[in-house]
């Protein structure tokens, strides 16, 4: 069990095409300020990144955004944060997000999502970190991910052990439960890698 005491929350820009998302966004915000946990996500106050902060802070949780200039020039940025942290690039964000949180949260969103989701993954796969990452599968939205997850492994692109890295849950309770309970596991990276 690992004592989890900021959780990191990558998620839309844009509210999605159904309320669902915008109340499961903000489900998260309030039940990571119950278990009195910190937020940390993206900095902006648009889309599900808004409604995860202000329903954190509502509850009364400290919250901190990380947001590149080149964004807070745009007027996303969320003025009412713990704490905004203004940095120089996309890099310097998801860089910093990682050294401020000890876990890490999916919530439905774009390509910025998954991207960032997938380093956190990568990394952890390295041996760079052992935080657990998962994924808030609200409605089913990452059902075709966790099937292509699955083809890698399949095709012998994935390993076992590491695909079961990403938890994958469809409720905000059950994930921070289950983020609390991860053991990472112990595996080479490398398959089939060929004798040099």
């Amino acid at each position: 069990m690992s004592a989890i005491a900021s959780v990191c929350v990558f998620c839309g820009a844009s509210p999605g095409g159904d309320p669902v998302y915008r109340a499961a966004a903000e489900a998260m915000g309030r039940q990571i300020a119950e278990r009195g946990m910190r937020l940390i996500y993206g900095g902006a106050k648009v889309g599900l990144m808004g409604a995860v902060a202000d329903a954190a802070l509502d509850a009364g949780a400290e919250v901190i955004g990380v947001l590149p200039h080149a964004l807070s020039d745009k007027e996303i940025a969320h003025t009412g944060l713990t704490r905004l942290e203004i940095v120089g690039s996309m890099h310097e964000r998801k860089a910093r997000m990682a050294e401020l949180s000890d876990a890490f949260i999916a919530l439905p969103g774009g390509a910025g999502t998954l991207e960032e989701i997938f380093e956190i993954w990568t990394w952890g796969q390295l041996g760079f970190h052992a935080k657990p990452a998962g994924f808030l599968n609200v409605r089913g939205y990452y059902d075709g991910l966790r099937g292509f997850v699955d083809h890698a492994v399949g095709e012998a692109f994935l390993k076992a052990p590491h695909r079961d890295m990403l938890i994958f849950r469809e409720d905000c309770v059950e994930m921070l439960d289950a983020l609390g309970a991860y053991v990472p596991p112990v595996v080479e990276k490398w398959i089939g890698r060929p004798e040099l």
